[in-house]
C-alpha cells in the first residue's frame, strides 16, 4: 500500500519533475515580452520605494512658500506643490507607503482567504456552506465601501489601512482556494492517502494545497495592483495616513485637485505613478497565468 501511494503521488513519476514544471513555467514567462515589460515597471516601482532616501533630491516635507507651485524644471523635475515641496521626492517616498501597504494587505488577505477556502473545500458539508456564506457577505459589499467602513471603525493609520484593504480582498482568495481544493479533492493520490488513513489535515497540507496554489499566485500578483488603487482611493477620499503631510499618492492627488486647470502636473505625476505600478502588476499577473497554465502555454 505504501508503494502504491508513492506511485500515484503527484510529482513522483520522475525525480525533480515538480522543479522541472516550475522551471518550464519560468522559461515561458521569460519569453513573454508583455510580462517582462510589467516586471520592469514593478522593478522601477520597487527601486523607487527602497532607494527613496538616496534618490530623492529633497526631503519629502521640506519646502518654502517662495517655491510654491513651480513648474517642472531641472531644479524640480516634477515641479513643486502649494507648500513648495518637491513633487519628485514626494512621489519616491509615496512609493514606499504604497509598497508597504500593498504587500502587507495582500499577504494578510492571502493567508486569511487561503485558510478559509482550504478548510471549506476540504471539509465540505455544513462547514463549507457556512464559511462560503460569510464570504458571500463580504463579496456583496463593494471593496472600496468595505474598506471605507473598516477605516472609519478602526480610525486612520497605516496598520488600519492595511487591515481594511486586506479584508476587502480576502474573499477572492477564499473562493479561488476553495475551487482549487475541490478540483483536487477527488484525485487518485488524495483518495489513496485517505485509504491509508492519513489525517485530513496532513492530506490538505502535503497533497492538496501544493497542487491548488497556482491560481492564488496569479491572483496575489493582480491583487497588488488593486491594493495600490484602493490605497490611493482611500487617500484621495481623505482616509489615508493620519498625518496630512505624509507623502502618499492618493493624498497628493486630493491636495492637488484644486489646481487641476492651472497646474496639471500636480495631478499627472502621481496619477502616472499609480498607473505604471498597477499596469506592471497586471501585465505580470497575466504573464504568470499563461506561464503556469499548460493549456494556455500550448496554444
Amino acid at each position: 500500500m505504501t508503494q502504491l501511494a508513492s506511485e500515484i503521488r503527484p510529482g513522483s513519476t520522475s525525480p525533480g519533475s515538480g522543479s522541472n514544471l516550475w522551471r518550464a513555467a519560468f522559461h515561458r514567462l521569460l519569453r513573454n515580452r508583455i510580462a517582462l515589460l510589467g516586471a520592469s515597471f514593478i522593478a522601477l516601482f520597487v527601486v523607487m520605494a527602497l532607494l527613496a532616501p538616496v534618490l530623492a533630491p529633497y526631503p519629502p516635507n521640506g519646502g518654502s512658500l517662495d517655491d510654491s507651485l513651480l513648474p517642472p524644471s531641472f531644479v524640480h523635475l516634477m515641479g513643486t506643490d502649494i507648500q513648495g515641496r518637491d513633487e519628485f521626492s514626494r512621489i519616491l517616498y509615496g512609493a514606499r507607503i504604497s509598497l508597504l501597504v500593498g504587500l502587507g494587505s495582500v499577504l494578510i488577505a492571502l493567508v486569511m482567504g487561503g485558510a478559509v477556502g482550504a478548510i471549506a473545500g476540504a471539509a465540505g458539508g455544513i462547514i463549507d456552506g457556512t464559511l462560503m456564506r460569510i464570504v458571500d457577505v463580504f463579496l456583496a459589499i463593494p471593496q472600496i465601501l468595505l474598506a471605507i467602513g473598516i477605516v472609519a471603525f478602526l480610525d486612520r493609520g497605516l496598520v488600519q489601512l492595511t487591515i481594511a484593504i486586506a479584508a476587502a480582498n480576502f474573499p477572492v482568495f477564499a473562493r479561488l482556494q476553495r475551487a482549487g481544493i475541490i478540483a483536487v479533492r477527488d484525485s487518485d493520490y488524495v483518495i489513496a492517502a485517505r485509504a491509508l488513513g492519513v489525517p485530513l489535515m496532513r492530506i490538505l497540507l502535503r497533497h492538496m494545497l501544493p497542487n491548488a496554489m497556482t491560481p492564488l499566485i496569479v491572483a496575489a500578483t493582480l491583487a497588488l495592483g488593486n491594493a495600490i488603487i484602493d490605497m490611493a482611493g482611500l487617500g484621495f477620499l481623505g482616509l489615508g495616513p493620519p498625518d496630512p503631510r505624509t507623502a502618499e499618492w492618493g493624498t497628493m492627488l486630493q491636495d492637488s485637485a484644486h489646481y487641476l486647470r492651472e497646474h496639471q502636473y500636480l495631478i499627472f505625476f502621481p496619477g502616472a505613478a499609480i498607473m505604471i505600478s498597477v499596469v506592471g502588476f497586471t501585465l505580470l499577473g497575466d504573464g504568470l497565468r499563461e506561464a503556469l497554465n499548460p493549456h494556455i502555454a500550448k496554444r
